[in-house]
């Protein structure tokens, strides 16, 4: 069996534990089932407010506002918040999973989808569950190896793994209780978000679309393990037949034969519950491949990618839709973090759903029907001038397409805000966003096939062959959602890639860096009143928890990610490769972080030298690397430090050159086969 539990301290015993109905291009549809389930069980997940000493869920609460009511940490002490404890993680690759912590206990995820319980007073490791991921399922991950975070449900640890499977754990133990495949093994597909959990089902869904699959979202009973039921948000072949009347419905938005390169739709990401309606409003990624033209080339909005979906929990029926960017064509995902809230609109409170998606407009929903109440752009945007709030459509501009041109188009790929999490305040009505200002460069990629397996974007990835520093730009933002305004707005020192939000009752909120800090800021100016060294780049997002009356702020430090893997130049600025760790926080905190191992830059091999071969010859190698190596090793051949820099190689692992990349004698170290 491919699975692998180290238990320590197996003996520790641990704790008790569509309303109005829109025109089909706005983007929504009303299913008929307009009822709610008539019994909502008020357990101690829908009640979690309740308990703010714990984080039972990813976002806290299933607002998933990322708000916590404890102020023991306030502008008043903060200066004295310092390091109580740290764990690590044995790793170097990306870390972006928010922990939760149970009744003392703390569940977290890793690289390779690596599952701990800590002592969340202390830091001592209680068992560690390693899922033993092929590492050559690796190449497969569009963005490291990477895991979101684990879901929590009676006394059950739930964990999606890099290689498509839900695992089940005994929360006490680690032990394995079921261990389901939730995909087609044929197929790149990965798991890297967070499971969610609500009314004894797990909700999962999948990434790989640039590579080239369908996408879906799955729910399995919280016991047993079986599959509930499926939704498709892309349709198959139609020869095939639909699965439903919805599959059905979105298969009149596609043109061409999409299915036989996917089709993309993937959810990775964003999944939130509400209790009170019983629906589950999930994001849908982009396309694939990126480009419309070639995905549908007659044209359509091709449902359901980039849009906010809601179903219900119990059967996967589709109630109303909103998509965000029809006809997506520059990876602009729908899977950013969806947060819930009650708050007063035009003089009348709504039940609102919130979303920033990488297309950089900020919407605003109500979540009973999927009316658009509003949407602005949040960040530099020259794709569409506008929402139109009659259609609910963008206003699209025709520079910002790539058919037969190469087009600047702000925001790229990476998108104004992409997976890491955002959060609310109810105290100021604000929400906080980790955001970003990069330009993309598209254009069609010269005679595109597809090939299965591999990148098929489309798009031509020699135009992403430098990323300087000086090109991207991070900020952290504070939105108001009513207004639809910036309240204010802070220039981060150095990189994009930065790490989620934390707000908290104490006035501030916190957030780490991809350059090795963890700060705190007034959250009503933005002022920074705390900062300290990490001694690594920071992704994720902090939480915080109480125990015995003390006040902690964790996160999880582990440079890595799209960014850190992939944008060369301008992720290696960063420095901010290091240890992958758990730090934990409080006021007075006695423990103090090793010094940082720094290698020197002499002890590296000397530059790979230029070889004698013409210049055809290499045009084609960068093509073959940009297209098969970038996103592992960096554009332009630029490693950031958390896998090879291939400039530094050794004349061992040239001579090996063969057996590596063709023969696969590094599979094992997670290089797959190039054969």
């Amino acid at each position: 069996m491919r699975r692998y539990l180290r238990i320590r301290n197996a003996g520790l015993a641990i704790f008790s534990v569509m309303a109005l109905l829109f025109t089909l291009d706005h983007g929504v549809v009303l299913a008929k089932d307009k009822t709610t389930s008539p019994s909502i069980r008020a357990d101690r997940y829908v009640s979690a407010d309740k308990e703010p000493e714990n984080w039972l869920l990813n976002g806290r609460t299933y607002t998933d506002q990322r708000y916590s009511p404890l102020k023991q940490i306030n502008l008043g002490n903060v200066s004295d918040l310092s390091l109580a404890w740290y764990a690590d993680t044995d790793t170097t690759r990306g870390l972006e999973a928010t922990p939760l912590v149970v009744d003392g206990i703390m569940y977290t995820s890793g690289s390779w989808s690596i599952v701990y319980a800590l002592d969340a007073r202390t830091g001592k490791i209680l068992w560690e569950y390693d899922p033993e991921v092929p590492k050559a399922w690796g190449r497969n991950a569009c963005c490291d190896v990477v895991n979101r975070g684990v879901a929590y449900w009676k006394g059950k640890v739930y964990v999606g793994t890099i290689d498509g499977r839900l695992v089940a754990l005994n929360a006490s133990t680690g032990a394995v209780l079921w261990d389901v495949n939730t995909i087609d093994r044929t197929k790149p597909y990965t798991i890297t978000g967070a499971p969610r959990v609500a009314n004894g089902r797990v909700f999962i869904g999948n990434g790989g679309a640039e590579l080239g699959v369908r996408g879906y979202f799955s729910a399995y009973d919280a016991n047993s393990g079986k599959m509930l039921w499926r939704f498709y948000t892309v349709p198959g072949n139609p020869k095939d037949g639909f699965e439903n009347e919805t599959v059905a419905m979105a298969a009149k938005t596609w043109t061409g034969e999409w299915w036989k390169m996917g089709g993309g739709g993937t959810v990775w990401n964003s999944m939130t519950y509400d209790p009170e309606l019983n629906l589950l409003y999930v994001g849908v990624g982009n396309g694939s491949p990126w480009s419309r033209d070639i995905r549908s080339p007659e044209g359509g909005d091709n449902l359901f990618l980039s849009s906010i979906i809601a179903v219900r929990p119990d059967t996967g029926k589709l109630v109303w839709y909103y998509q965000t960017t029809p006809g997506e064509t520059w990876d602009y995902t729908a899977t950013q973090h969806i947060m819930l809230a009650d708050m007063e609109i035009k003089g009348k409170m709504r039940k609102v759903l919130m979303q920033a998606p990488k297309n950089g407009f900020f919407y605003v929903l109500d979540r009973e029907t999927g009316e658009l109440l509003s949407a602005e752009k949040y960040v530099k945007v020259n794709w569409a001038s506008h929402i139109d709030m009659k259609t609910g459509r963008p206003v699209e501009n025709p520079e910002a397409t790539w058919k037969d041109k190469t087009a600047i188009v702000s925001q790229s790929s990476l998108g104004g805000h992409n997976w890491q999490p955002m959060a609310y305040s109810p105290k100021t009505g604000l929400v906080y966003l980790p955001t970003r200002d990069v330009a993309g460069i598209y254009a069609k990629e010269p005679n595109f096939k597809y090939r299965p397996g591999g990148w098929n974007t489309g798009a031509d990835l020699l135009l992403f062959s430098d990323v300087p520093p000086e090109a991207v730009t991070g900020y952290l933002l504070a939105w108001d959602p009513v207004q639809q305004k910036a309240a204010w707005k802070i220039k981060q020192s150095l990189g994009a890639w930065n790490g989620g939000i934390l707000s908290t009752a104490g006035d501030m909120i916190f957030q780490g860096t991809n350059d090795g800090h963890l700060k705190a800021y007034r959250s009503d100016n933005g002022e920074m009143v705390w900062q300290t060294k990490t001694g690594t780049g920071i992704i994720a997002a902090p939480m915080t928890y109480m125990i015995d009356g003390v006040q902690y702020v964790s996160i999880m430090a582990g440079w890595g990610g799209v960014y850190g893997v992939a944008f060369g130049r301008a992720a290696k600025a960063v420095n901010g490769t290091g240890p992958g760790r758990i730090l934990t926080y409080r006021l007075g905190g006695k423990a103090h972080l090793p010094p940082k191992d720094v290698t020197s830059a002499k002890g590296l091999p000397a530059l790979i030298k230029p070889l004698p071969v013409s210049a055809e010859v290499v045009q084609r190698g960068q093509a073959l690397y940009q297209r098969n190596c970038s996103m592992c090793h960096g554009f332009g051949m630029v490693g950031a430090g958390v896998l090879p820099d291939l400039r530094y190689s050794s004349p061992e692992v040239h001579e090996m050159w063969n057996d590596i990349v063709i023969g696969g004698a590094l599979a094992g170290n997670g290089m797959a086969s190039f054969a």
